[in-house]
């Protein structure tokens, strides 16, 4: 429904365009296979400025005087007994606050007249070879008419770079739905940790996180969720969550839910069995550790870079202690030895996309950060068998991952599900009487 939220960030959109058209569609339906599509889900940009959840819908903007207009699918009663209710422009226009709206079909028709004489179009040129289509046959159109003095734009705008300008800040309506986000993914990962036991299968513990975050409301999951017992957790993307988790290895779980188009991102590392063996404790007390530091290098003013530097400095002496690596902490980071068992960054921005929107460099300058943003921090570690790696540490992989509010004081992390070695078994059954919580066979 119209919101006050998302009509101010159409107007600090008009104040850029001025005289201008601005033109966001939202994501078309995918097929799945043969007549079946995949879940819908909405452009992120065109969702930001609109709130519309339909699919087959475009938003333009038209500055001086300022309009914004929704082109959507029509009402049908026949369609709409097999695929859900849909709005139409009437109720779609009163509903979400648009100064005009018409049928998609007419789209291509009205173009040419949205576009006639207008100084600029502000549009993702070159995301979508059908809409670069659909767009250039308006131009041209448009153009055929310049003997009555009718003026194509002549300059032109990527409308994503000034929307990721605007995305990095989230306004309190954002933070509200991300921190909604957060305790259901949240209370994903308790129930996950308290469900886990020896020769249980990984996309059962899937299943444990998929039954929460639905039960508590998410629309599903922001991501496709990594549950990776024992080596598995060694392979960054890791997705097939097809194998069995073993007694004495540790799973790592990277998942994180959807509310209101917003993503959650949490990554925790457990013992399948409830305990940390020695040699776990060693490891995973180096990547908490290197959290703890790049969480307090939040702050106005850092730059984004200085929370991956301070995670640096903590994992490269960690792996010095673990005798993974020799020599002086500044000469093994500057020649980026630890890379062998680090090879990420250490967070990424956070909101409406997992990997959300916005610059992390301008020219060779790294983004400063400010109140309002939004980023994940997610150190770790992931000693893979090999040369030099002694086996009682080869096959860990740790990765400890938050969502982090940058604040007027610093950094508010407002994930909470446990990850302290303690917190973490005391929430676990106890490794001496192990749940039994066998899969039905299929």
């Amino acid at each position: 429904m119209s919101h006050p939220h998302i009509a101010a960030r159409r107007q600090r959109l008009f104040e850029r365009i001025g005289e201008g058209i601005a033109i966001v569609p939202t994501a078309p339906e995918t097929l799945r296979n043969r007549d079946n599509h995949h879940p819908y889900r909405f452009d992120s940009y065109f969702w930001y400025l609109t709130g519309f959840p339909e699919p087959e819908a475009v938003l333009v903007l038209i500055g001086s005087p300022q309009q914004a207009i929704l082109f959507c699918r029509g009402k049908n009663e026949e369609r709409e007994l097999w695929d859900g209710f849909c709005h139409g422009p009437q109720a779609a226009q009163a509903a979400f606050g648009f100064d005009a709206a018409y049928p998609i079909d007419e789209f291509d028709q009205q173009l040419p007249r949205l576009l006639s004489n207008r100084p600029a179009l502000w549009v993702s040129l070159g995301h979508d070879p059908e809409w670069d289509a659909r767009i250039h046959a308006g131009l041209n159109a448009v153009r055929k008419e310049a003997r009555s003095g009718t003026v194509a734009p002549r300059t032109f705008h990527d409308i994503r770079a000034e929307l990721d300008a605007m995305r990095l800040f989230k306004d309190s309506h954002e933070i509200a739905t991300m921190r909604r986000a957060a305790a259901i993914a949240d209370a994903g990962h308790v129930r996950a940790m308290r469900a886990c036991h020896p020769g249980m299968a990984e996309y059962v513990l899937e299943a444990e996180l998929s039954h929460e975050f639905r039960c508590r409301g998410a629309d599903g999951h922001a991501y496709p969720p990594i549950v990776a017992g024992g080596l598995n957790a060694c392979v960054l993307h890791y997705v097939s969550n097809d194998k069995l988790l073993n007694n004495g290895e540790l799973v790592l779980i990277d998942a994180g839910c959807e509310v209101e188009g917003y993503a959650a991102d949490i990554t925790r590392t457990f013992p399948v069995n409830g305990r940390f063996s020695p040699a776990q404790r060693d490891v995973y007390e180096i990547v908490l550790a290197a959290q703890i530091a790049a969480i307090a290098a939040i702050k106005p003013g850092a730059t984004f870079m200085a929370p991956h530097e301070a995670t640096l400095k903590v994992l490269t002496q960690g792996l010095v202690d673990l005798k993974l690596l020799a020599g002086n902490v500044d000469g093994l980071i500057e020649r980026e030895a630890y890379k062998r068992f680090y090879m990420h960054r250490t967070g990424h921005w956070l909101g409406l996309d997992v990997h959300d929107a916005g610059d992390y460099k301008t020219g060779e300058a790294w983004i400063t950060l400010v109140p309002g943003m939004t980023l994940t921090v997610e150190p770790g570690l992931y000693l893979r068998p090999g040369e030099g790696v002694p086996p009682k540490l080869a096959g860990i992989g740790i990765r400890i991952e938050d969502d982090i509010l940058v604040t007027e004081k610093g950094a508010e992390v407002y994930t909470t599900a446990p990850k302290t070695i303690a917190e973490i078994e005391e929430v676990m059954p106890d490794a001496a009487a192990p749940r039994t919580r066998p899969c039905p066979s299929v």
